[in-house]
């Protein structure tokens, strides 16, 4: 469904991405998972079109997104820091949204009822919590009913309670057949939902595994007690 041919990305004499040749399709549930600085979010936003690379190509079925935006349609985006007009209420930016969008498509509301955000539609985003902002921002990256949502640290700042719905609600697309990418810095957020796992470092591709690979080959359980035990014997090469 996705894929990134060859990317490299310099901002100055600064290389973020180095040779990035990566493939995604649909039904996976892949975590981009790496240092901070190491290239992710250059990835994601050259993928939505937010980020021109200096060289290699980006390709959503089959297609080149350099110099499109039409795709984006099909792409729900959840960034890691939402920000909305101080003075509309998430009423107001949930309606301004489906009014931009115009789509004659089924919208996506569990998220909505399942955070109860309808018992505060009147409240202006600027008196919200950094929670509850990320409610908005889930429920907008879903509302669409897109084929691909890219989730950029998605539970971060949720209440467990939050984080449970949202990690359900993942599991559930996912299990629909469409492609779900997610950068977290927390692993052990990630069991149970993700089916892929990729590891950047200093703007290239360390590895990319699926889970079942990934906790074979280091004898562990758990994704994050895996990732642990690679990076330490990285380190001890």
């Amino acid at each position: 469904m996705i894929e990134i041919k060859n990317i490299s990305k310099k901002f100055g004499k600064l290389e973020v991405l180095n040779d990035v040749n990566l493939t995604f399709n649909s039904g996976e549930c892949i975590a981009l998972i790496g240092p901070n600085g190491c290239g992710k979010t250059t990835l994601i936003k050259s993928v939505l079109g937010m980020v021109i690379p200096t060289k290699g190509d980006v390709l959503f079925d089959q297609k080149s997104v350099l110099g499109k935006y039409r795709y984006r349609e099909n792409i729900g985006y959840m960034p890691q820091m939402g920000r909305y007009p101080d003075y509309m209420t998430i009423g107001q930016i949930i309606e301004m949204m489906k009014k931009i969008r115009n789509s004659n498509q089924e919208l996506d509301e569990d998220l909505i009822k399942s955070f109860e955000l309808e018992k505060i539609f009147d409240k202006p985003m600027r008196t919200l919590s950094g929670g509850t902002t990320q409610k908005v921002s889930a429920t907008l990256a879903f509302l669409f009913n897109p084929d691909v949502l890219i989730l950029d640290e998605p539970t971060a700042g949720l209440d467990p309670l939050a984080s449970e719905i949202l990690k359900e609600k993942i599991i559930k697309e996912r299990e629909k057949g469409k492609l779900i990418l997610i950068t977290s810095h927390l692993l052990s957020e990630l069991d149970d939902m993700i089916t892929q796992i990729i590891f950047m470092q200093e703007g290239k591709v360390h590895f990319h595994k699926t889970i079942d690979d990934l906790l074979l080959s280091t004898n562990e359980q758990k994704i994050s007690k895996a990732i642990a035990k690679i990076l330490k014997e990285k380190k001890n090469e």
